[in-house]
Parts: C-alpha cells; sequence; structure tokens
C-alpha cells in the first residue's frame, strides 16, 4: 500500500499539507491509473509494480487516499489492511514534513510520529509503527506564521512549481521504494538534496 496523506475537498487541493494527496497523484498518472474507487473512507486504485520475486513477476499495489481529514487517516488505512491483508510493513505512507528543509525528500523506515497528527493516528490504529514513510520537506514557517496557516495556505506561482517539484521528487523515491525496497531507497534518496542546490 502507497498511502498519501491529505485533506479532501478543493480548498485544500493545493496546500502543502496536500504533498501525501499530490504524490499518490502523480504515482497514479505514471501508472496509467485511471479508475479510483471509494471503499472504506477512502479513495482506492490499484496498479501493478515488476517483482521478480513475486508470482507472474508482477505485485499488485494498493494507491490510497484516506478522505477522512489528516487526523483520522488512520482509520481508513486500518480499515483497508484488513481487508486487503497488508500488513504495516508493507505499507509505505507519504507525508509532508516541517522538520525538512523545503524541496527535499527523505525515505524513513519505521519511527515516532514526530508530532504529526496523520502519522499519530495511523499509529493509534494499527497499533503499531513498523509502516515506512516518504517524508516530503516543507520547511518551517516563515516569521511568526502559524503553522496551521502554512500548511494550509494555497500555493501560487513560484511556490506551487516548487512544491510541484518536490512532488515529482517523493514520486520517485516511491518508485525506487516499491521497486527496490525501501532500505535501498532511504540510502540512495537520502542526503540527495545536497546534489540538488536545496542545501
Amino acid at each position: 500500500m502507497v498511502a498519501g496523506l491529505g485533506n479532501p475537498g478543493e480548498e485544500y487541493a493545493n496546500t502543502r499539507h496536500n504533498a501525501g494527496f499530490k504524490t499518490v497523484d502523480e504515482l497514479a498518472r505514471r501508472a496509467g491509473v485511471s479508475y479510483w474507487k471509494n471503499q472504506l473512507g477512502a479513495e482506492v486504485a490499484t496498479t501493478k509494480v515488476r517483482d521478480t520475486e513475486a508470482e507472474g513477476g508482477v505485485r499488485e499495489v494498493l494507491l490510497v487516499k484516506p478522505q477522512s481529514f489528516m487526523n483520522t487517516s488512520g482509520g481508513p488505512i486500518s480499515k483497508l489492511c484488513r481487508e486487503y491483508g497488508i500488513k504495516p510493513e508493507e505499507i509505505l505512507v507519504v507525508h509532508d514534513e516541517l522538520d525538512i528543509p523545503e524541496g527535499d525528500v527523505r525515505v524513513k523506515v519505521g519511527g515516532g510520529h514526530a508530532g504529526h497528527n496523520g502519522l499519530r493516528s495511523i499509529i493509534d490504529k494499527l497499533g503499531s509503527r513498523d509502516f515506512s514513510r516518504i517524508r516530503t520537506g516543507i520547511g518551517e514557517p516563515p516569521g511568526r506564521m502559524p503553522t496551521a496557516d502554512f500548511v494550509l495556505k494555497q500555493l501560487r506561482g513560484k511556490d506551487a512549481e516548487a512544491f510541484d517539484d518536490t512532488v515529482m521528487r517523493a514520486a520517485d523515491a516511491c518508485e525506487l521504494a516499491l521497486a527496490q525496497g525501501v532500505i535501498y531507497a532511504r540510502d540512495h534518496v537520502n542526503g540527495a538534496a545536497a546534489n540538488n542546490g536545496k542545501h
């Protein structure tokens, strides 16, 4: 499962908090996926990735966008895991991350929620922290801007372009993790921002 975190509705579509939704949409676009269904409180699509160890050489991957709002993302994700027999370690969660510089993308295996309410909800509902994450850097709010305003602000112009570039890199990281495994992706993605002029 690749689960992108975000908030449903037009007013949130182009905000930093929706990095997960936008990344999953990009994965779907690259895979030519056009059919989404509403299932157990989420928009769900399926795609296939090449996997030499899987039966028939391909593995099915669920693309998931919980529609319950960020802070209760764990509900739909845990229900889908039960429905499809997916274990926590078979989940890749894509989310925005304030503690990472804007434009930087990092892969993490397991860990806590670091104050991210979407991750907190998933850990609570799964009863596990063993899922992997694609952390999409959005940086800290400027000046004294409240965090909520920063993550939920509609992006325009250069801000929107920069955010879209980050989403592309997050989708690349997801594809690498699906094809080669999260440890390989972590070793190849983390630190790459130093090479793209982001530090």
